[in-house]
């Protein structure tokens, strides 16, 4: 295990009919509000209104940004920006997934550079500063509602990076599960998805002594899989979608992966697909991660096999390393599909004419990936072998 610090300054707000908290964390910050929100799910299911609402009961000066997209562009953190600098806005409120929530942390650190918020983005200057802001979560996937991390897409350069500042922590996050009741089905997988990405993606590195990060890991993906196939048959669970909702902060706000590196390479290959190709992130993930796992089998085998068998309950009883670790990736497998998520490219039409572009584009600032090292012909490879 490695040294570490911990540091994670979000304040989580957690439960039913929370959205009056607004009322007590926004004044700390001013009166004048950018809310920040997608196609427009907020407005036909209430939520809207209800925030508007709180706002006004502090006597809030509202500006808007709506249309962030599922992928969010560059093009709409300008427009934030913009906004923010003409305005004089004092903080932002994202209400919505992760997209939303990324968005808002690109535009709350535009606002305080001089230069393109694209610069942040691909690391040609650090984000020293930012606009303070808050979250109500809509979805559970990316846990940005409480961490650092944001992923921006240049769309007029088919470009896709995650990037982050210790600045850009929300300063507070509202998660009441019943406003992510509307969520549907094919986006409710993707997020299942995601956050378990986030805890496999934690659970390959090579670090030794992590047997308490190990098993935390190993209980939460244990319970989302327990929980995901039981919210899928009732959208509407309080009690699965908090569990669910809970899970995705969880997955991904720095206390699983005290003390080491996780990979992250399967990250940076879907980032690829979705720069060019613009299909869901969750959607690609179950499609790359499998992959990606038979692909470097031979890095480490006893950690492959310590997650069939601690997690898939595969029986190691005469069987190699190997051979166990395959039977957990193919239980895997075989676990997102039972839950709807597709498996191949082909599922979004996409064939092997832009693997060598998208390639290109995983490996642009050269070999990635903290568990094994990908250049170009793996990340081909492994493009190939998800086709």
């Amino acid at each position: 295990m490695q040294n570490f610090t911990f540091y994670n300054p979000t304040k989580l707000i957690f439960g039913k009919d929370q959205l009056s908290q607004l009322q007590t964390e926004i004044p700390q910050y001013g009166k004048k509000v950018l809310v920040v929100y997608g196609g427009g799910s907020i407005k036909r299911n209430g939520l809207y209104d209800k925030v508007m609402a709180e706002l006004s009961e502090i006597g809030a000066e509202v500006f808007e940004l709506a249309g962030v997209e599922p992928n969010p562009r560059i093009s709409t953190v300008r427009k934030g920006v913009e906004i923010c600098k003409n305005e004089g806005v004092d903080f932002l409120l994202a209400v919505g997934g992760g997209s939303v929530i990324d968005c808002t942390k690109a535009i709350a650190a535009g606002a305080k550079y001089d230069g393109d918020a694209w610069d942040l983005v691909i690391k040609k200057a650090f984000a020293a500063e930012a606009l303070p802001f808050g979250t109500v979560l809509t979805l559970a996937a990316t846990g940005s509602e409480m961490n650092a991390g944001s992923v921006i897409t240049n769309w007029e350069t088919n470009e896709k990076y995650g990037w982050g500042s210790p600045v850009t922590f929300p300063k507070f996050s509202i998660l009441d599960p019943v406003n992510t009741f509307s969520v549907p089905r094919n986006q409710t997988v993707y997020g299942i998805v995601d956050m378990m990405s986030h805890v496999l993606e934690h659970y390959f590195h090579l670090e030794e002594n992590t047997d308490f990060q190990d098993r935390m890991c190993e209980s939460l993906l244990i319970t989302i899989m327990e929980a995901a196939p039981k919210l899928l048959e009732d959208l509407e669970s309080y009690e699965h979608r908090a569990t669910i909702l809970y899970s995705g902060t969880m997955a991904l706000n720095g206390i699983l992966n005290m003390g080491y590196r996780g990979d992250w390479a399967t990250h940076n290959i879907e980032h690829a697909v979705s720069a060019v190709y613009d299909i869901p992130h969750g959607g690609g993930l179950a499609i790359l991660f499998p992959n990606w796992m038979k692909h470097n089998l031979n890095v480490k085998p006893e950690r492959f096999k310590q997650l069939a068998v601690r997690v898939f309950n595969v029986n190691p009883a005469g069987k190699t390393d190997e051979e166990a670790a395959l039977e957990g990736i193919e239980k895997l497998r075989e676990f997102w599909n039972s839950i709807g998520a597709p498996s191949r490219l082909a599922d979004y039409d996409i064939d092997d004419s832009r693997i060598e572009l998208m390639a290109d584009k995983a490996t642009v600032n050269g070999e990635f990936g903290n568990f094994a090292k990908l250049n170009h012909a793996d990340v081909v490879s492994i493009y190939r072998a998800s086709l």
